[in-house]
């Protein structure tokens, strides 16, 4: 059985993000079930520290876990329009990148949501539904062994 060449996720958002001129590009994996199926950052490009790093997610809880809960993307145009900023604490990616307008789409592999790649802007208003379903499509020969399943409306978190 041959190995399969490991594909450069970094090299892949960088390209993403330079290509959209997106200010953030993060990917999000699931963990195996002895870590309970959480969710931890792996990958990110342009961000502002590695507080990423240290994020951990439960299936519902944050962005991502939305995402990977639901299979479906998310869209939040305006932070400070569409949420609470008391339940800032509930999205810390968002939080410690200082994101102002962002979305998150589910990448699958095997039928499953196995990761949730992410980007944003520090503008708001900055990504639109439009914006953002030609940063789906361009997705899937960008980030090698992971589809994007599906275009379809995206999710508010209202």
């Amino acid at each position: 059985m041959k190995d399969e060449p490991v594909f450069d996720f970094q090299q892949a958002i960088d390209a993403l993000r330079e290509r959209f001129e997106f200010d953030l590009v993060s990917i999000a994996f699931v963990q195996s079930a002895t870590d309970q199926f959480v969710l931890t950052w792996q990958y990110a490009s342009g961000n502002l520290n590695e507080r990423y790093k240290r994020i951990v997610l439960h299936s519902g809880k944050g962005l991502a876990g939305i995402v990977f809960k639901t299979g479906k993307p998310v869209l939040i145009q305006n932070v400070a329009e569409e949420l609470d900023p008391n339940d800032l604490f509930n999205y810390p990616i968002i939080a410690a990148e200082q994101l102002l307008s962002v979305g998150a789409v589910p990448l699958w592999k095997d039928s499953r949501v196995a990761g949730v790649l992410l980007a944003g802007y520090r503008q708001e208003n900055r990504l639109t539904s439009s914006r953002l379903h030609e940063f789906q499509q361009e997705i899937e020969p960008s980030i090698g062994p992971f589809l994007t399943k599906e275009l379809e409306e995206y999710d508010s978190i209202q």
